[in-house]
Parts: structure tokens; C-alpha cells; sequence
């Protein structure tokens, strides 16, 4: 008797063609080797996911591929004691998407490793508004607490606010009370941002100093940088006397134009964020703050669409463009 099919998305090229991606019905027996296959019921759109979509050499390493760092539902088959079928379960990072066929597909087999217990008082859907992005920002800001920045230091700035990690970022911080800047491009979504607990919202020009200058004038007791390149070294230099900035992207350019100065004359700390391969023990942590104290799944809500896998190639296409916001969730069965 045949295995039942259900769709993914693939990406592929033909020959030395550009890849090109579209849905198509695959059967368990396509998935890789693992240890637990889990029916998808959310998976989320981040920058990786986009530019896996184009079989970016720098996150694809094999084709024909799916992407989706991330994924939620319930377990279907385990070989492992661990997990049993029916368990609500997640997976963020690892190889998720990029080494290993990913999210954007109606099941997908892990290795056991990777399965996270669904925490207390999330749903997938709620997991998913987090997703690897909710989980970078929760890591920016424990960053920033462990290194001792307190609520009183003064302000906090949020690079990409209204991007799924810097908006996240900006509810979090807001949350705990710290004093929070957001930078964005995008003034209409102003209003957004105040809700998510933006005290003040001001362009990218203010975070992008192109001088010279070694220091710049003192005024973030800390930040969370989405962007990298100038803008990261711009932070660098204006973050007041030991502070942190934490940074996670680099959209806008992988080269750091700096000297030593922010670090050995002002003890600035630049703590880099990697969350694939982040360790069991603080991979829990965070999402047990993300399902308890740190919940900031309400306020995200305004920010969520849903899409199937029909419809990402215009997401896909507006994320490159630099011209989406907020956190796009992803059916795919549907």
C-alpha cells in the first residue's frame, strides 16, 4: 500500500539555472534520517528562510531542499523514548532548514537531540510567534541582564524594530522595564512600536554615523543590533561606560569599521548571538522565560499573519525587499 503523501516546499535547480521553489507531494519515506517525525502545524518566515528559499549557498548546502529553521507540532512516530506520538513538541535551529530539510513541510524527521518539549502555556501557534527569531531576541536581552545592565542605566536601544527579532526584542525588553529606543525606517509603523513598549522610536540615519570619529557622544546603556556593518559599529561606539550590545545580523554588511576604543577605553562588551547551535541547558532556559516571566505572546499578536505554502513566494520577495514586518506564521498543511 502506497505512503501518503502531503506537500512540502522544495527548492531545486536544473542544470546551472537559478533555483527555483514550489510546492510539491512528497511521502515520509522523502524525509531524512531522524529519530522523530513530527506533523508541522507552524512553521515561521526569518531572513534564513528567504534566502534558503533561493538556495543561498551560505545556508543551503545541498539541493533539492525545504526550508523553515523552525517548526511545531505534534509528534507522529519516535524511536525514542524520550518522545512518544501525540507529545507537542518544537524545533528551533540546529540544522533545521539549512543542513537538513526543514519546516516548510507537512512532517518532518528529526534527530531527538533537536525536539524541545512544548513549555507550559504555549500552543505551536504561540511557538511559532516566537519562533528563532523570538528565541535570538530572548537570548539578546538575557545577554544584556547577565552582563549587569540594569533598568536604571538609561536607554536601550532596538535596531530592525519592526523585524521579527527587533520587535520581539523591543516587547521583551519593554516587559522587563528597561527604557527602550526603537530604530526603524519604516515611521507608519510608529504607533506599533509604542504599543510593543517603544518609549521612542527614531530613524536608522541616528544609528549610522559614518565619521571617522573613534567615540562617538555616550548614550545607550545597551542595545540589540539586527543590522550589523556600520550601524553595528555605530552602536559600538555611542554605548555608554560598560555596556553591552548584543547583535545577531548583519543585513546591512558583514565588516566591522572600528577601532579598539568602545572596548578598552569605555569596557563596551560585544556579545554575539548564535542561536542554531545554542546548548541544551540554555536552550531550555530561554524558552522556559519565553513560556513564563518573559511572555510576551499577547503583545505579539497584532504583528502575526498566517500563510500557507501557496502563498510565501510574495513573503519570500518582500523580505529581501527589506519591506516586511512583523512575524509571518506558516501552515503547512494547508
Amino acid at each position: 500500500m502506497p505512503m501518503e503523501s502531503f506537500p512540502a516546499l522544495i527548492v531545486r535547480r536544473e542544470d546551472k539555472s537559478d533555483a527555483t521553489f514550489a510546492v510539491e507531494q512528497i511521502t515520509r519515506a522523502d524525509l531524512p534520517a531522524g529519530d522523530v517525525v513530527i506533523e508541522v502545524e507552524y512553521s515561521s518566515l526569518n531572513y534564513k528562510d528567504a534566502l534558503a528559499c533561493h538556495a543561498h549557498p551560505g545556508v543551503v548546502r545541498q539541493l533539492p531542499h525545504v526550508p523553515g529553521i523552525d517548526c511545531a507540532g505534534k509528534v507522529l512516530e519516535s524511536t525514542v523514548a524520550d518522545f512518544s506520538v501525540g507529545d507537542s513538541v518544537l524545533v528551533t535551529g540546529y540544522d533545521l532548514g539549512s543542513g537538513a530539510w526543514g519546516g516548510y513541510s507537512a512532517q518532518v524527521r528529526v534527530p531527538a537531540a533537536w525536539v524541545v518539549p512544548m513549555p507550559k502555556s504555549l500552543t505551536p501557534r504561540t511557538a511559532m510567534l516566537y519562533g528563532t527569531a523570538g528565541f535570538t531576541a530572548a537570548q539578546c536581552v538575557h545577554a544584556i541582564q547577565h552582563h549587569g545592565v540594569g533598568l536604571k542605566r538609561g536607554e536601550v536601544v532596538v535596531t530592525g524594530a519592526t523585524g521579527g527579532v527587533g520587535s520581539i526584542a523591543v516587547a521583551l525588553l519593554a516587559k522587563l522595564g528597561y527604557q527602550v529606543v526603537a530604530v526603524t525606517g519604516k515611521p507608519e509603523f510608529s504607533e506599533l512600536l509604542q504599543e510593543l513598549g517603544a518609549q521612542r522610536i527614531i530613524g536608522r540615519t541616528e544609528v549610522d554615523d559614518e565619521s571617522e570619529k573613534q567615540l562617538l557622544p555616550s548614550q545607550w546603556s545597551a542595545a540589540v543590533d539586527t543590522v550589523g556593518g556600520n550601524t553595528l559599529a555605530t552602536l559600538l561606539r555611542s554605548t555608554a561606560y560598560r555596556g553591552c550590545v548584543a547583535a545577531c545580523g548583519l543585513v546591512g554588511g558583514d565588516t566591522l569599521p572600528l577601532t579598539v576604543y568602545p572596548f578598552i577605553l569605555r569596557g563596551v562588551t560585544l556579545c554575539g548571538i548564535d542561536s542554531a547551535k545554542c546548548p541544551r541547558e540554555p536552550r531550555m532556559e530561554i524558552w522556559d522565560l519565553l513560556s513564563g516571566e518573559w511572555n510576551v505572546a499577547e503583545k505579539l499578536e497584532p504583528l502575526a499573519r498566517e500563510v500557507s505554502l501557496n502563498e510565501i513566494s510574495t513573503e519570500v520577495a518582500a523580505m529581501l525587499a527589506g519591506k516586511n514586518h512583523g512575524r509571518i506564521l506558516v501552515r503547512p498543511s494547508e
